[in-house]
């Protein structure tokens, strides 16, 4: 594009999104405030589809330069819930970047699972059993097939889903409703029965999730000592869900559970990443942020990060703010 034309092109976009994008790019301003911006681009970048909407998935995906394992992950989970196909190719290139994270490799997959892009089948039917991939993104390729074949299914039309109280679009659905009140025990022995496809243990994880929210539910308590049972799972993608689920939900029975993977020096930083993650959701319960403030020299950088941005998040819940993001105020109106 010639420099007049893409003058021309800047000049038309929200000047938010701009200085939005200056902050999550930068890798001189704190980790955090780029968190609080990226939240808000993927805001913008959810609205109805047009110039400003594209406007700020490009700005997301500009920090695909990042060095940070930790934020890349988190632009292509972004990506992957704004229900539009314009991230697509962005997401592709960090999928089929083998020299990339694969903890950003895998959020690419599971984000073009969750926008159902029927173009990203094949090649990921071939990740999926590629030998040469890391198990991590091999499990979410095959996932996220079966996602993908799911939200185009005639049969997906025939079930009848639980309302959610979260918006997420979630790498499968819960399971659908039976005529009978659902089983905790009954969806905990799916959550943790190997032998069944991730597709529907997944279905089986955010059907407990559903069970537990409000945090006042009857079944809520027990929804989440099924869920925390699955951190016995021999896979760590697996692991890192329940521990993502956990962060969605912000129940304060979950808190010993997430600690104990946070503290295992043994688990995959992927998994603990979540699990500080979550904490840092649950930051106005008494004890998280000194949970928290353990593990900010940890000698693995993701984890060191997240407690970080878990922090911040856990100063956002004990302010009452309304939105973990940012909005500058001279460009707001």
């Amino acid at each position: 594009m010639a420099p007049a034309a893409t003058e021309a092109k800047s000049s038309t976009i929200d000047p938010t999104i701009l200085v939005l994008r200056k902050d999550l790019t930068s890798e001189h301003v704190p980790l955090a405030r780029r968190f609080r911006a990226l939240f808000s681009l993927k805001h913008l970048a959810s609205q109805s589809p047009g110039l400003q909407s594209t406007a700020a998935i490009e700005a997301i995906a500009a920090a695909f330069a990042s060095p940070s394992a930790l934020l890349k992950h988190e632009l292509a989970y972004c990506l992957g819930q704004t229900k539009s196909l314009v991230a697509v190719p962005f997401l592709r290139g960090v999928l089929e970047n083998r020299s990339e994270d694969a903890m950003c490799r895998h959020e690419a997959a599971e984000a073009l699972g969750a926008l159902g892009d029927l173009s990203s089948l094949e090649l990921m039917k071939q990740m999926k059993d590629d030998e040469k991939e890391p198990v991590v993104v091999r499990e979410t390729c095959d996932i996220a097939v079966d996602r993908i074949q799911w939200a185009h299914s005639e049969s997906r039309k025939a079930e009848a889903l639980k309302s959610s109280d979260f918006a997420s679009i979630d790498p499968a659905p819960p399971m659908p409703l039976a005529t009978e009140t659902p089983s905790i025990p009954d969806l905990q022995n799916k959550l943790l029965d190997n032998s069944l496809p991730l597709f529907q243990r997944y279905r089986a994880m955010f059907a407990l999730r559903d069970l537990a929210s409000p945090p006042d539910l009857p079944t809520a308590e027990a929804a989440i000592h099924a869920l925390a049972s699955g951190f016995v799972d021999p896979s760590a993608l697996f692991r890192h869900e329940v521990a993502f689920v956990f962060g969605q939900l912000s129940h304060p029975a979950s808190i010993p559970a997430l600690f104990s993977v946070l503290e295992n020096s043994k688990e995959e930083s992927m998994v603990r990443h979540e699990a500080a993650e979550a904490l840092g959701s649950l930051g106005e319960e008494p004890g998280v942020e000194n949970m928290l403030r353990k593990f900010v020299d940890d000698p693995e950088q993701v984890v060191r990060e997240s407690v970080i941005v878990a922090l911040d998040m856990a100063e956002y819940e004990k302010n009452g703010e309304m939105e973990y993001a940012t909005i500058p105020e001279p460009l707001a109106a």
